[in-house]
């Protein structure tokens, strides 16, 4: 492996580590309404489960409502069910044709242990980033032992790695402080 392959390897794992940090950070529901809380939600259709996404059309209509139209309208009363027993903390409405969702304000208290978890998959994905540095610096110091490179290339490869790590981490605080701030915004 050369540097320039080692550079493109790490940084994309890097992103990828940050692309998941936001699509942890994206369930957490901030007391508005947004298509992407409806995300884990399986429905049992035809036999197996089956994402509700697949099954019908999650909309927007206002800040504090969701509302779901499935396709085939016997699957509603499974699609119902499935929200009840989601943790969500969701009171779904079937009006027959359509399920609304009214998305209820989040206590303090709520609002605290959202940011915990928030913080709770940050640190996991710094921690991803770091096992990503580490697995980078033990390529170049292979490199060095296999004589590829010299102490100097090998110690400039090395401060790159932490440039890109350090880079990486703060991209994860600042997800994390963006969240914080739209999760305890009243």
């Amino acid at each position: 492996m050369d540097y320039n392959q080692l550079k493109t390897d790490t940084n994309a794992r890097m992103e990828k580590t940050l692309d998941n940090i936001k699509a942890d950070l994206a369930g957490l529901r901030a007391g508005r309404a947004h298509a992407s809380l409806l995300d884990g939600i399986m429905i049992d259709a035809y036999g197996s489960m089956t994402p509700l996404n697949q099954v019908g059309t999650i909309g927007v209509p206002d800040a504090r409502t969701l509302s779901v139209s499935v396709w085939d309208r016997s699957l509603l009363k499974s699609v119902e069910k499935a929200l009840l027993e989601s943790d969500l903390g969701l009171n779904p409405m079937n009006d027959g044709q359509t399920i609304r969702i009214p998305i209820p304000p989040l206590s303090e208290e709520r609002r605290k242990e959202l940011v915990k978890v928030a913080g709770k998959y940050a640190e996991q994905g710094k921690i991803a980033i770091r096992n990503i540095r580490r697995d980078a610096m033990d390529e170049v110091k292979k490199m060095k032992k296999d004589a590829l490179i010299s102490e100097d290339e090998e110690k400039r490869y090395n401060n790159d790695i932490q440039k890109w790590t350090d880079e990486a981490i703060k991209k994860a605080d600042d997800l994390y402080a963006a969240k914080e701030k739209d999760i305890m915004q009243v």
